[in-house]
């Protein structure tokens, strides 16, 4: 009897224990304990200004510090894959983009240690940034017409920053070819190495996000030949769109987005949307977006995010496929 009593009592503890452990991450008590919000690139791009704007407000609604840990490398893919291979409890997220989600996946299928489309869930989509066309000071000329009749002048002595295999990657290329002309590609860890590049005229021509280089823009230090946006930003009006310059179809939208490992409870995913949705919505309304060129592009629900990352990785393996791209 008094076996069968602590048997009893034992497997009473157990299921205890790991109800306690469940509900810590299911139930209204999420989150315990402080959260990893994991960074793919270098601090200074675009996807680490919208962790580190995000953050505070999320912190602040979740009672919980948020943590922001920059891991760079593998052209974001160090972070994408530490976070498919953590606890799907909540406690880690990464905030990653158009690049590591819905482009890495197809140029790195080979190489990585996780499958990015089984192994993540989204939360929501938090921007969609426009990008500039830039040039480095030591190009000649102000117009996208003497940058590109300098470099045809050049054939592959010119050089333009981007993360290996990113969009930015990608959409220079298109843009070489169609301008005719030839350029070495110099990988770098983000849009802040990218930038640093151009100002020291390491780079010549290149596309990066907005929000990273309006500053640059502003100050003159940087020209910004014209962006991918389908209308001119109100604050830079006389830049041109790339459909006015002559590219149409050239440039994407560098959106960026939260996501959590796969199988992380969908009330946790449901908190963390609802949370993530009300920081953007804060910032929107507090003119922050404006301010920094970040325009709000929110998913309607996990779910709705994982759709359009499928979509969007439909998109890039036909361009890949049509243009014979490959990361050797």
């Amino acid at each position: 009897m008094m076996r069968t009593t602590s048997a009893l009592a034992a497997a009473a503890l157990f299921a205890f224990s790991a109800a306690n452990a469940a509900a810590q991450s299911k139930g209204p008590d999420y989150p315990v304990r402080p959260i990893r919000m994991l960074i793919p690139f270098a601090p200074g791009g675009a996807t680490d200004i919208i962790a580190r704007m995000i953050e505070p407000r999320m912190t602040r609604a979740l009672g919980q510090q948020i943590v922001v840990d920059n891991r760079p490398g593998a052209a974001g893919n160090i972070a994408v894959e530490l976070t498919a291979q953590a606890q799907p409890d909540g406690y880690t997220l990464l905030v990653g983009n158009i690049s590591t989600n819905s482009i890495n996946p197809i140029l790195f299928a080979g190489r990585m240690k996780v499958n990015a489309v089984k192994d993540l869930t989204g939360v929501s989509k938090l921007v969609a940034i426009p990008n500039f066309l830039l040039g480095s000071p030591k190009v000649p000329g102000t117009t996208l017409k003497e940058a590109i009749e300098y470099a045809k002048s050049r054939p592959g002595q010119l050089n333009f920053g981007a993360p290996l295999g990113s969009y930015a990657h990608l959409d220079m290329l298109a843009f070489a070819a169609r301008a005719g002309i030839r350029m070495v590609h110099i990988p770098t860890k983000g849009a802040g190495e990218t930038l640093a590049n151009l100002l020291r005229g390491d780079s010549h021509i290149q596309i990066s996000n907005v929000a990273s280089n309006i500053g640059a823009v502003r100050a003159g230090q940087i020209k910004a030949y014209a962006v991918t946006s389908e209308h001119r930003l109100a604050q830079l009006p006389a830049i041109p769109t790339m459909a006015e310059a002559g590219f149409a179809g050239i440039g994407s939208l560098n959106w960026n987005g939260i996501f959590a490992p796969a199988r992380t409870p969908k009330p946790v995913l449901a908190r963390l949307h609802a949370v993530a949705v009300g920081a953007m919505k804060e910032l929107e309304a507090e003119g922050v977006l404006e301010k920094r060129q970040t325009p709000i592009s929110l998913s309607a629900s996990p779910a709705g995010f994982n759709a359009y990352v499928v979509s969007e990785m439909k998109r890039w393996d036909k361009i890949i496929r049509d243009n014979g791209v490959k990361i050797d």
